[in-house]
């Protein structure tokens, strides 16, 4: 087999190198709206919208306490969440691993929980749950780099466990754009609360319009990428 020209690997890292910095800015937006869904639940609900390591500790705390009302409560958020985590892979199989179908479903799920009355306030968090466990299904990886939306806990460690063996002087790559999904969560975060303290849950409604937006942003995306963003 005759060697690839220079030209053509040249050509092959820049387009790699691109589809990498287009996947982190759609991660970084992705992860606002995560921070800023779970922030205007938290504040609206009292409940973690896609925090499950917080609901987890609080349902064990429950369980121990013998509180029957939490228990349940929160039994439902975490079966909503994996629930969305399913529903995530399916409709974007379904939809031949493309975003924006499932960006609108998870838009759909967001604009249900703003606008619920306040009589129907676990239906509404369980929506946006749902909507929350679906938007990890959009981008698993960026140029083989693991990434997590709404989990920025795992984010954290293996920046962490970068920065250690670079320290140790071992060369490692990727472990600084761990910090993107981290960074998007706690400015989406800050947003949340701003947005709750002016509209209550109805700022969700917020949430929604930005998911909508980065549906349609994701038709700019090439379909080869989002392969490469989603794998099977």
């Amino acid at each position: 087999m005759l060697p690839r020209p220079a030209s053509s690997n040249s050509r092959r890292q820049r387009q790699v190198q691109r589809r990498g910095t287009v996947g982190l800015y759609f991660v970084a937006a992705l992860s606002v709206l995560a921070g800023m869904t779970d922030a205007i639940g938290f504040l609206a609900t009292g409940d973690f919208v896609s925090f499950m390591s917080g609901n987890t500790t609080r349902l064990a705390v429950s369980l121990g306490n013998a509180e029957g009302g939490p228990i349940l409560r929160l039994g439902l958020v975490i079966l909503a969440f994996i629930l969305g985590n399913a529903l995530g892979v399916i409709v974007a199989t379904g939809s031949g691993r493309r975003h924006w179908p499932l960006l609108g479903v998870i838009a759909a799920l967001l604009t249900v929980a703003a606008v619920l009355p306040d009589s129907l306030q676990l239906v509404a968090l369980l929506a946006a749950v749902t909507a929350m466990g679906m938007i990890n299904a959009v981008v698993e990886e960026v140029n083989g780099l693991p990434i997590g939306l709404t989990y920025v806990t795992g984010a954290l460690s293996r920046f962490g466990r970068g920065l250690g063996r670079t320290l140790l002087g071992q060369q490692r790559l990727g472990w600084r754009v761990q910090l993107v999904p981290w960074a998007g969560m706690f400015i989406g975060a800050v947003l949340g609360v701003l947005l709750e303290q002016r509209f209550e849950r109805t700022a969700l409604l917020a949430s929604g319009l930005v998911a909508l937006l980065l549906a349609l942003a994701s038709w700019k995306i090439p379909r080869r990428w989002q392969l490469r963003y989603m794998p099977r």
